[in-house]
């Protein structure tokens, strides 16, 4: 069931135009390589903090009436305290620049706990004014701007009928949710399949905005719907998200602007605060060590503004294991240190599948199944994510260099 909240109309003679600011997945608090600041603060952790300043400026800038933010503030549900710390001190800000403004903020699969003796982190907000809903839906009433907002957390709680309340003239939903065939599968979280929201539950039509959070990809649902998408890359699939930005047109990552007497739109692009570097990819077939060790020389050399501070990835496709081995791997030891993060992502050749059913295509390779099954598995809250995944993958490469020594030992017998 979801609880009602009514403020106190003021006298109301003309209303004036509302528009509201969207914005979701923040993140605070993510973390991701091992490259730390002078201060000591994980690189991407500050990277994300950055962003998110520069975003609290731009909703200052904007001045709107409504401020949403449609979930996942942090990473974890128990955030590190410099997270904690950002993040009042930027909502302080944002009120006092805005006291007029309407702030409302649902909570999100990563800021909601599952444990009934864990309090969310969001309701430290509650006493700047911002209205926090984490637990269960609520139904929150503006009179003096003819509103009602629909805010509905990812929680185990059940869902209210997501219906208008018809004694407000602007109804707003904002949701934190998958919405079933939306999100493509290789972003979706099989986990939470249970979870997710039938479109034509929501009756877009019925509202005067949805704001949706949950998908990291601005994305259009309606002509007054819309995921917001997140403000930095922190995803467990960076270049996928990449990759669908590229095939949308989409300038990057950014917060929605929208009139909702004009029914107007405007996406407010968010500089990132280090760019994505996918060098051109390398075909391996038939070639030796030395020749891919040029040709990724001649990408990191030749690619526009250098890969120095920069997150790159070189894919090399079609090559055997034996010739990955005798890569030089001091010359990658190099890209690696200039660069924030190099992955070296090889990819062996072509197998023949085990069933005959389904399209012709390569086979993901052991270390990309390990690698995303990790990435996407539920974790208990106190398990901190990207240190699983890099030992996971530690345990692989050990696992696979046993396996080398194994069958060669007769050889080298010999």
């Amino acid at each position: 069931m979801w609880k009602v909240i009514s403020h106190l109309p003021s006298p109301i003679s003309h209303l004036s135009a509302v528009r509201l600011v969207h914005l979701s997945d923040l993140h605070l608090g993510y973390r991701q390589f091992q490259r730390q600041t002078p201060s000591g603060i994980n690189q991407r952790e500050a990277d994300v903090a950055s962003v998110f300043r520069a975003a609290i400026d731009k909703v200052i800038e904007i001045r709107p009436d409504i401020v949403l933010f449609a979930g996942d503030v942090f990473h974890n549900v128990r955030p590190s305290n410099p997270a904690i710390l950002l993040a009042f001190a930027q909502f302080s800000r944002l009120v006092k620049a805005l006291p007029d403004a309407i702030i409302v903020m649902v909570a999100g699969n990563h800021d909601a706990p599952r444990s009934a003796e864990t309090v969310c982190i969001l309701r430290l907000f509650t006493p700047l004014g911002i209205h926090v809903v984490d637990t269960e839906a609520k139904r929150l009433s503006f009179p003096e701007h003819d509103l009602s907002v629909l805010a509905v957390p990812d929680t185990i709680a059940p869902r209210p009928s997501l219906m208008p309340d018809p004694a407000f003239g602007r109804n707003i939903l904002v949701m934190h949710s998958e919405l079933r065939g939306i999100i493509p599968l290789s972003a979706a979280d099989s986990e939470r399949a249970a979870l997710q929201v039938d479109p034509r539950e929501i009756g877009f039509d019925r509202w005067s905005y949805v704001a949706m959070g949950e998908y990291h990809i601005h994305r259009k649902l309606h002509q007054n719907a819309y995921y917001s998408g997140a403000i930095e890359y922190t995803s467990f699939n960076i270049w996928g998200e990449r990759q669908e930005e590229k095939e949308a047109r989409l300038k990057g990552k950014g917060i929605v602007e929208y009139d909702l007497d004009q029914r107007a739109k405007v996406f407010h692009a968010l500089a990132p605060a280090r760019m994505l570097v996918d060098l051109p990819p390398i075909d391996a077939r038939g070639h030796t060590a030395p020749e891919v060790d040029a040709r990724i020389r001649q990408n990191v050399e030749t690619w526009p503004g250098g890969i120095d501070d920069r997150i790159v990835r070189q894919v090399v496709i079609d090559i055997p294991r034996h010739v990955s081995r005798e890569l030089d791997q001091r010359a990658l030891r190099e890209f690696k240190r200039r660069a924030l993060s190099f992955q070296l992502d090889t990819r062996r050749p072509e197998v023949l599948r085990q069933s005959g059913a389904g399209a012709a295509g390569r086979k993901a390779s052991l270390n990309e199944i390990v690698r995303d099954w990790l990435w996407s598995r539920t974790l208990p809250p106190d398990v901190p994510r990207e240190p699983l995944v890099e030992l996971g993958l530690q345990y692989l490469a050990l696992a696979e260099t046993a396996e080398h020594d194994a069958l060669a030992a007769p050889v080298d017998a010999a």
